[in-house]
């Protein structure tokens, strides 16, 4: 089944220069990007796409983090994209995710785990409007 998913390069994939080894692996799958964008974050853009734990104490840290530097957001698609980006990226827990998966060769711990990818069909198309408003 063809699907789109929205994936944002984090900045600690960006800091340490793995864009292009992560679209690599996206592309080895045959994944096509549909559109793509460098953007900072702003703090009103980030309560929004954290909405889920904005109220949560440790929700400064994650927004600090995500707009300390421009990030790379892609419109992947392919087949069964957002299942299969989720299975190369690995457990969300960098600490946890086995080798040969993108958080477990390139990441370092919960947060700083290279990239955000949609986990449904249903916040695929809520990220993509977001971020791609005129997609």
């Amino acid at each position: 089944m063809n699907q789109e998913t929205l994936i944002i390069l984090k900045p600690d994939c960006m800091s340490a220069g793995q864009c292009g080894a992560v679209i690599s692996r996206f592309e080895a799958e045959g994944f096509e990007i549909v559109a793509s964008s460098v953007q900072t974050l702003s703090s009103d853009l980030l309560k929004e796409h954290y909405a889920h734990v904005a109220h949560l104490p440790f929700f400064p840290d994650i927004e600090a983090f995500m707009s300390s530097c421009p990030v790379l957001i892609l419109l992947l698609e392919g087949d069964s994209v957002i299942a299969k980006v989720r299975e190369l990226l690995g457990p969300t827990n960098s600490e946890e995710a086995p080798k040969g998966t993108i958080r477990g060769d390139l990441g370092t711990d919960r947060m700083r785990n290279m990239v955000h990818a949609s986990d449904s069909p249903e916040n695929a198309l809520i990220e993509k409007k977001r971020f791609f408003p005129n997609l």
